[in-house]
């Protein structure tokens, strides 16, 4: 089929989100944000494709020289056979050496950590978009909830008011 064809635009084809981790944005202030390959397996990638993941209990550390996911959730592959993955292994991260020191040297600062945003196809290809963080106190989770309420009562009365 060509993209005359397809009525999926460039843009949705060049990347898309297979798993969310929806807590992050809620228990941490995401300063900045990073893109690492992953290493994986082909029921890996198979299940990831069917949307089979979860992020919320994963944290990425520097190992050494390397980055790894550590506690993510990658569930089998309905269809594996007896050399079916492991659920949650430790996944290595694909990135420069540069920008792994980088990493390394900001993790080493007190409360900043690296928190599994995203994960996502681009390319044909499986990336993780992950975000140097530091911990939101209650009293701030409090706060990040009035806003969003807020947000909705505005949408809300502009919905109304058109």
């Amino acid at each position: 089929m060509s993209i005359e064809e397809n009525p999926v635009t460039l843009s949705s084809m060049s990347s898309q989100e297979l798993v969310r981790n929806r807590r992050a944005y809620y228990d941490y202030e995401v300063l900045e944000t990073y893109e690492a390959g992953v290493a994986l397996t082909g029921t890996e990638v198979k299940s990831l494709r069917n949307h089979g993941g979860n992020l919320a209990e994963g944290y990425i550390k520097v190992i050494g020289r390397e980055l790894w996911l550590i506690g993510a959730s990658i569930a089998p592959y309905r269809f594996g056979t007896i050399h079916n993955h492991e659920e949650r292994r430790d996944r290595k991260l694909l990135m420069h050496k540069k920008e792994i020191e980088r990493l390394k040297e900001v993790t080493q600062q007190k409360g900043v950590t690296l928190v599994p945003l995203t994960l996502y196809l681009k390319k044909g290809r499986i990336k993780l978009k992950f975000g140097q963080a530091k911990g939101k106190k209650h009293q701030d989770k409090r706060q990040t909830i009035l806003e969003r309420e807020k947000k909705r009562e505005i949408d809300r009365a502009m919905k109304g008011h058109h």
